[in-house]
Formats: C-alpha cells, structure tokens, sequence
C-alpha cells in the first residue's frame, strides 16, 4: 500500500490538526510549537531590551529605540521561514532553548554591528537557565490562548444558552427526578440553571493568576550574584516578571511549580463537565420531544433512515469534552511534581496543552452549533404535563400541613391521604379536582387549587431567571 506518511503536505496524525483544523486554528498561534518558540524569542529579546535600559550589567550602553524597534520586529515577524530556520540551529544545537540564543545572536548583527558592539550578544540569555525562559514563555502562551481565544468563545457560548434561557422562561417542563415525573419548571429556568453554573467557572478562569519565575538554575540567583553581587536581583527579577504581564514567583527550584497551571486546567476541566451535562440534558430533551432539530441541518441523519436527524453535536462535543478533560486532569496532577529541583516530565507533559484546549474548544464550537440548530416544542412538554396531573400532590399537601400548623382541622395526615391518590396510578384534572373539593380546605385555598393545573404549576421558575441571570 502507498504510505501515507510521505504524503507532501504532509498528512495529520491526529483529528485537531486534521478533520477539526477549522475549529481549533486559533490556538495555533498560541500552543503549537511554533508559538511556544516565537515566546521563547519575545522572552529572550525582552530580557535583552530590560538589562540594556535598566543598566543591569555596568557598562554596556542601552540600545536605541531603533534597536529595540528592529528587535520586537523580530518576534513579531516570526513566521514560517523563521521556524524552518530555528529548526535548522537546533538540529545542530539538540537543545531548543540554546538554539533560541544562537538564532537571536544573528538576527543581533544584523541590527547592532558586531564590530562595536560585541558584548551585547553575550547578554542573550544572560544568567538564564533554560526554565526561566521557557516558564515565561508557557505562561504567556496559556494566558494568550485562555484570554484571547478560549474564553471568548466560552463566554458567547453561555450567553447563547442565557438567551435561549431568557427567551423560554414561561415555558412549562415537567420535570424528571430520578427519572421519574417531578414538581414542574420551566425549560428556561433548567437552561438558567447551566447558565448560571458555567458562568461561576469563567468568573474563576477570568481571574486566574499566570506565575512566572527569573532566578536561575535552582532558584538561588546564583550565577546572578556571583558575577554581579551589587545588583538586587530579586528586584530585578521581579520588575522583569511582571513588565511581561505575569505575577511574580519568588520562590522556586529550577522550575516554576506549575500549581497556576493546575488550578486552570481544574477550572476549565470543571467548565467542561458542566457543559458535558448540558450536552447531555439538551441530547435527553431532544429525544422526548421537546426540542426539534429544525435550523441549518441539511446533514444525512443515518445513512438507512431517512427520518432521522440525530444529534451529532451534541454527541461530538460530549466526546471532545472527555478527551479535553483526561488531558487536564493528567496536566494537572503531573505538573505540580517534580523530583528534587528538576526532571523533565513538565517538558513533555506541557506540549500536550494544546491538544487539551483544542478538544475543549471543539467542543464549545459543536455545542454552540447544535444549539443554534434548536426549536423548543411547548406542545410536547404541555402534552407530557397533562399526563402527570399527580405532580400537584406536592402542593396540596403541603398546603394541608400549613393549615394543619395553624389549627385548621381536618388536615390530618396530608402526605399518606395524598400517596394513596396518587402513588403507582395516573390521575386526570376530573380525579384531582374532585379530591380537592373533598378536603375541607378553606374556600380561597380550594378555589386556587382546583384552578391549579401542571402546566401553570411552575412557582417562581420565570421569575427566578430574570432575577439571577442578569
């Protein structure tokens, strides 16, 4: 058979690179290795530029504006040649880091002429171990790819849901506890509900804190202080960490602890599994009845039954999400360990982010799709509601033990008078009206209950929704 794997261009190994490119590409300019090597260049360069214009090393004159212009151009016109060409360095090299330094020490003739300036090369990477350069440049990747493009689609996603919420508040559900028939909703108060708990995770995710650390091969300043033991390095560490945008880690071991990292990925994970709950609730609903897939699925439903229009969104993002989710928890419980002051497993563990933000926002991409792709069905649900007339047990006895607490009499035992009418036995309007009025309930308590039918019994569900998903 023809090999497949020299196949020019070259064929995707996996499905985010391959079938879902579409969806994900964003996240390349902030996960792939590519980007992850374009940060380690913006890091180094930044370094460069701080020590030149806070006289950090005695002696060396401050670059110029066009200097410092010419250099940030090169970050930010760090393209495809460029990779190709830091790939070459470091196949000589066989370290990545190391071939950063090299890559920029040319692109640094080019703008500063070694004939005189000599010395300023030396400072590219200066006092760095290879970590402070790369937990930089990760956690400006993460906070890019959470800020810039994961959270944006996050958050339109929930405010869809917010809107269907807003929109089907007066429409009755009965709903299913256990499974079973239970006191009624409304469709929007149940949308309300996954609204509200997906927007708490983005307040969190919204909040997050990114650490960065810049104190050298064990965290001691080591290097730093012997060659330069005037300078307060800490403070120089710090001013440097956070003019990058990052909070500053001022106690580590070669590596930065990753507990940040951690602490995102456990939100997003937790954002993930309550979308997988809606995903799976909507899925539910659609199969009763009370959703129709109607809006833009001109897609084969199965390929026998002409019928059908199944619901592969919901399905899909419900498998991206477990796939996103396993990557989290992995990242999450690995990152924040290492032995002694440093073993490798961070490096290859953290090469898989973007293959967990990508499934997470795959799934954000099928979700929002499915449901732009909705009708509610109120007569379904109206229909499901006048088969349960049993559902207004709750109200009546409950009413009944209130009465009872106030000395009415004749409200003995209202919950076991109940669960004889209505336990294992369907009931009409005709069966519960006629118990009602055999009650002896005060005339404006029987009135309203004979008025009461399960698709009005709905409490505050509309109410609750325009009071808590502002």
């Amino acid at each position: 058979m023809v090999s497949l794997a020299d196949a020019d261009p070259p064929i995707a190994l996996g499905a985010l690179d391959g079938r879902y490119r579409g969806a994900v590409a964003p996240l390349v300019d902030h996960l792939s290795e590519a980007a992850l090597n374009r940060r380690r260049v913006h890091v180094e360069v930044e370094w460069l530029v701080f020590q030149t214009t806070h006289g950090v090393v005695p002696g060396v004159r401050s670059l110029t504006d066009d200097e410092v212009e010419a250099l940030r151009a090169v970050v930010t016109d760090f393209g495809p040649a460029e990779v190709a060409e830091l790939g070459e360095i470091e196949r000589v090299t066989v370290h990545d880091v190391k071939a950063v330094e090299y890559f920029l020490k040319e692109r640094l003739t080019r703008i500063a002429p070694a004939d005189t300036d000599r010395g300023l090369a030396e400072l590219i990477h200066f006092g760095c171990t290879s970590e402070d350069v790369n937990n930089l440049s990760y956690a400006l990747m993460v906070k890019g790819a959470v800020e810039q493009v994961w959270l944006p689609k996050a958050r339109a996603l929930v405010e869809q849901v917010s809107s269907m919420a807003r929109e089907l508040k007066d429409v009755p559900l009965l709903a299913h506890t256990h499974g079973q028939p239970a006191t009624p909703t409304t469709m929007g108060k149940e949308l309300a509900v996954l609204a509200h708990r997906l927007g708490r995770q983005l307040r969190r995710i919204d909040g997050q804190e990114y650490l960065g650390k810049f104190n050298g091969a064990t965290g001691t300043f080591g290097a730093h202080a012997l060659a330069l033991p005037d300078v307060d390095w800490p403070a120089v560490s710090r001013e440097f960490v956070e003019g990058l945008g990052l909070e500053w880690n001022p106690l580590t071991t070669q590596i930065e602890s990753h507990d940040w990292q951690a602490e995102l990925y456990a939100d997003v994970a937790r954002f993930n599994r309550i979308l997988h709950n809606l995903c799976t609730d909507v899925w539910t609903y659609i199969s009763m009845g009370y959703f129709a897939q109607v809006r833009g699925q001109g897609t084969v439903g199965s390929s026998t039954m002409p019928h059908k229009v199944n619901p592969i969104r919901f399905e899909n993002a419900e498998a991206n999400l477990e796939v996103s989710n396993a990557l989290l928890d992995v990242l999450g419980s690995t990152l924040v360990q290492s032995r002694l002051q440093r073993d490798l497993t961070d490096s290859s563990m953290q090469r898989n982010i973007g293959t967990a933000f990508g499934h997470s926002l795959l799934a954000l991409d099928n979700v929002a799709r499915g449901l732009s792709g909705l009708d509610a069905v109120p007569e379904a649900m109206a229909a499901d509601l006048e088969r349960n007339w049993e559902v207004l047990g709750e109200p009546i006895q409950s009413a009944m033990r209130a009465l009872g607490a106030q000395g009415v009499p004749g409200m003995d035992e209202p919950y076991e008078r109940l669960k004889e009418l209505t336990r294992g036995r369907r009931i009409d309007g005709g069966d519960l009206r006629e118990f009602v009025r055999g009650l002896g309930l005060p005339a404006d308590v029987e009135a309203r209950f004979v008025a009461l039918t399960p698709q009005t019994y709905t409490a505050l569900a509309s109410r609750l929704v325009d009071d808590h998903l502002a």
